[in-house]
């Protein structure tokens, strides 16, 4: 068997209602995932890319987010009717989705304004 060529790691941490981060996955069914498996077999693509399940990628504020690897792309605000979209474009394609991706400012950034509420001061 060959390995996979590309990782897709989608978050699936469930918060309680109203957590001031955020959360991807808020009926906890991993119904993006899931999306991404039917997506990635449509494709052709199932032997050679995965869909995982992930625990918090500490995104919160950008969820729900995805990460695709090997490429590093990071995606917010993923929703059902993106993913065959980021299969089609950046998974088979390689091209990176400008509406989607996550800027590198905000990336492990404790500063990223996403992160604060009006008048609130970023949190570390």
């Amino acid at each position: 068997m060959s390995a996979f060529t590309q990782h897709i790691f989608i978050c699936g941490n469930v918060r309680t209602p109203g957590h001031k981060r955020g959360c991807c996955d808020p009926e906890g069914h991993q119904a993006l995932r899931e999306a991404f498996k039917n997506e990635l077999k449509n494709a052709g693509c199932g032997p050679l890319a995965r869909a995982n399940h992930a625990g918090c990628l500490e995104q919160c504020e950008h969820g729900p987010t995805v990460v695709i690897y090997p490429q590093g792309v990071w995606y917010g605000h993923v929703r059902l009717e993106d993913v065959s979209r980021i299969v089609a474009k950046t998974v088979v394609g390689g091209e990176i989705l400008s509406d989607l991706v996550i800027p590198d400012s905000c990336l492990n950034n404790p500063a990223c304004p996403h992160r604060k509420a009006p008048g609130e001061v970023p949190t570390a």
